[in-house]
């Protein structure tokens, strides 16, 4: 059976997903769970690789086992094995052909920023705190400039091996929630921390460190240095993954 899980987790506890030797991930946690419900030792494939400390809210992964056991079963058996920062929110039984990450056609990604004087302890480990007011406005008018198929090497850190700096990023924005400044973006991959220096670029917009209307000359300089700051993984969320039969 080909079992397709969704799950969402806190990250804070985590050296991201990817199961590490020397380090505590949200991979390992999984295996062992899917080990002690079914007995079988089954590789469990991610839809993503999270970076240590970025959250979850709809993670998607994939695993075959010779068991037959029913969904519900599954996702209650999951979560008695799983530690209590780490859910399993539904289960279904996939075609063989399906793969939690390379089936995928789209994440979406948020990154949450607070704008208050003071810290908020609450918000600790689960949004990036700014000591001035933001203007999400501003902010959102500068991220819709990331929209299209780009060269994104200016918003990849060093170190990423792939064969292609070129994504597609459909959607792009930032919205507010109370006292929290929510920047989101669709895109059909995303290079190593690519999301975190896009915030943290719009939020050097912010700032008047980057000049306002400049993020296409920041891609077409290709340059890391022109782009902002990396931020921290505390506020950084995988929000949901698009599969082909959504669209």
């Amino acid at each position: 059976m080909n079992y397709h899980l969704n799950l969402m987790f806190d990250g804070s506890g985590y050296h991201g997903w990817q199961r590490q030797e020397n380090a505590v991930s949200v991979q390992q946690k999984v295996e062992d769970a899917v080990f002690g419900l079914f007995g079988e030792k089954c590789a469990v494939t991610g839809c993503s690789r999270t970076d240590a400390g970025v959250h979850a809210c709809d993670f998607h992964v994939n695993f075959k086992a010779q068991k037959l056991l029913p969904d519900n079963t599954i996702v209650s058996g999951m979560n008695f094995y799983l530690p209590d920062d780490i859910s399993v929110l539904s289960c279904a039984r996939a075609d063989d052909a399906f793969n939690a990450r390379f089936s995928c056609v789209s994440k979406e990604y948020h990154y949450v920023i607070y704008d208050t004087p003071y810290c908020n302890p609450f918000y600790a480990k689960k949004a990036v705190h700014c000591k001035h007011s933001l203007d999400e406005t501003g902010m959102d008018l500068n991220a819709r400039d990331f929209i299209g198929t780009h060269d994104f090497s200016a918003f990849c850190a060093a170190g990423a091996s792939v064969r292609s700096n070129v994504r597609t990023v459909k959607r792009a924005g930032v919205y507010r929630e109370a006292d929290k400044v929510i920047f989101y973006v669709e895109a059909d991959g995303f290079l190593y921390n690519m999301v975190r220096i896009m915030a943290g670029t719009l939020l050097y917009v912010a700032e008047n460190k980057i000049e306002s209307g400049t993020i296409p000359d920041i891609i077409a300089a290709k340059d890391r240095t022109h782009a902002g700051k990396t931020m921290p993984p505390d506020g950084l969320y995988l929000y949901r993954v698009h599969y082909g039969e959504e669209k």
